[in-house]
């Protein structure tokens, strides 16, 4: 994907998608009795960010709806903001639940919490298995040794992270695809050209925790377009 980082403008090549769509292939799902997956969905809601949480507030409920058909998505919204606020929301198989809270948030201007998203992941993990965590920012104002260590243990047990990172940071995107490498995850950058990309991907990050590869294709065949040919690239 570094190829990319110099073209013209910042819309999605089918070379970054491909590559994206690749790590997630080679990505281990945990095995379980039934489909199922649990997805922490990780977002910066500091001030710049505003839009972006405007539009997770209809992705997530997407990410429901495409998942339902094959089993079942567990999904926790963790966001920060302001001067040292970190949540998490409840656990939860319904979209429902999480629309009235995400729409009552605005974003606040403060610094990064990143290693907060990490050390959050890692204690849910301790309790029961996370599939993935998926993370939405566009910068990174800390330790970079102190994040890398944290995406190493994910590493360790078996959590990728897939960073998505809006604009061109240098510094954020050196450490995030560090991060993504460490975990076992995948990095992707994006801009408000690519934002529809942007939602496919998260949408086959969400179907591939939940059923694999298989349903991942399913999903293609059944949405055609675009969609079918981002499934058919992982095979």
């Amino acid at each position: 994907m570094a190829k990319n980082l110099d073209k013209k403008n910042d819309e999605a090549s089918g070379s970054d998608v491909e590559a994206f769509l690749n790590k997630v292939r080679l990505t281990p799902k945990a095995a379980s009795g039934s489909a199922s997956g649990r997805l922490i969905f990780a977002i910066d809601a500091t001030a710049s960010r505003q839009p972006t949480w405007d539009n997770a507030c209809h992705i997530q409920r997407e990410m429901f709806d495409e998942t339902s058909t094959i089993g079942t998505l567990s999904l926790q919204i963790t966001f920060f903001r302001g001067f040292n606020e970190f949540q998490a929301t409840p656990w939860t198989t319904n979209s429902k639940s999480l629309t009235g809270p995400m729409s009552r948030v605005s974003c606040l201007g403060g610094h990064t919490q990143i290693e907060k998203v990490l050390s959050h992941t890692l204690k849910q993990a301790s309790d029961k298995p996370v599939n993935a965590l998926v993370y939405v920012g566009d910068c990174m104002e800390e330790s970079a040794d102190a994040l890398c260590h944290l995406a190493g243990q994910m590493g360790v047990q078996g959590i990728p992270a897939f960073i998505f990172q809006e604009g061109r940071d240098p510094t954020a995107e050196n450490c995030f695809r560090q991060m993504t490498k460490l975990s076992g995850g995948a990095f992707f950058r994006f801009d408000t050209n690519s934002a529809s990309t942007l939602k496919t991907l998260l949408k086959a990050v969400a179907i591939y925790a939940v059923g694999g590869q298989k349903a991942l294709t399913k999903y293609g065949n059944k949405m055609g377009g675009e969609t079918l040919l981002l499934a058919r690239q992982i095979k």
